[in-house]
C-alpha cells in the first residue's frame, strides 16, 4: 500500500466512523501527539483518541483541503466539522455536550511505515473550537 493509499484509507475509515477499519491501518507502535497535551502510543491508544471524537461529535467529519506527500510522510491541511452532542473527553477533564457545531482548521503530519500509519502529529486551534462551543468568550 502506498503512502497515499494508506492515508486515504485512514481518512475514509475516520469519516465512516469505522474505528475497526481505522485500527487496521495503524502500526502496532503508532504514536499520536495532539494539543492538550495528548500523547498516546500503540494501536489501542490511537484508536481511542480518534474514536473519542465520534462520541463527542456523532457527525464528525474531516475534509482534506490539501495533501502533500514526500516519501513516507504526509502533511495534511483540513477542516474538522461536527456537532457537539456528546461528552468531549480531554486531559483537562470532560466537557458536557453543548449542542453547538464547530468548523475547525487543522494540520497533521503523518508518518507511514510498510503501508501503515506510524505516527500522527495533529495541530488545531483549541481556542477557536472552545469559542465555537460557547465555552470561552470570543476574542475580538
Amino acid at each position: 500500500m502506498t503512502t497515499r493509499e494508506a492515508f486515504e484509507r485512514g481518512t475514509d475509515t475516520f469519516n465512516a466512523h469505522d474505528i475497526g477499519g481505522f485500527t487496521e491501518v495503524l502500526a502496532d507502535d503508532v504514536v499520536v501527539v495532539a494539543p492538550g497535551p495528548v500523547r498516546g502510543e500503540g494501536r489501542a491508544a490511537c484508536a481511542a483518541f480518534f474514536g473519542s471524537w465520534f462520541g463527542a461529535f456523532p457527525d464528525a467529519h474531516v475534509e482534506v483541503d490539501a495533501l502533500h506527500i514526500l516519501g513516507d510522510v504526509a502533511v495534511e491541511e483540513g477542516t474538522f466539522t461536527g456537532t457537539h452532542d456528546g461528552v468531549l473527553r480531554g486531559p483537562q477533564g470532560d466537557l458536557p455536550p453543548t449542542g453547538r457545531s464547530v468548523s475547525v482548521a487543522y494540520m497533521q503530519v503523518l508518518r507511514f511505515r510498510d503501508g501503515k500509519h506510524a505516527s500522527f502529529h495533529l495541530i488545531f486551534d483549541r481556542l477557536s473550537m472552545l469559542e465555537q462551543l460557547g465555552l470561552v468568550p470570543i476574542a475580538h
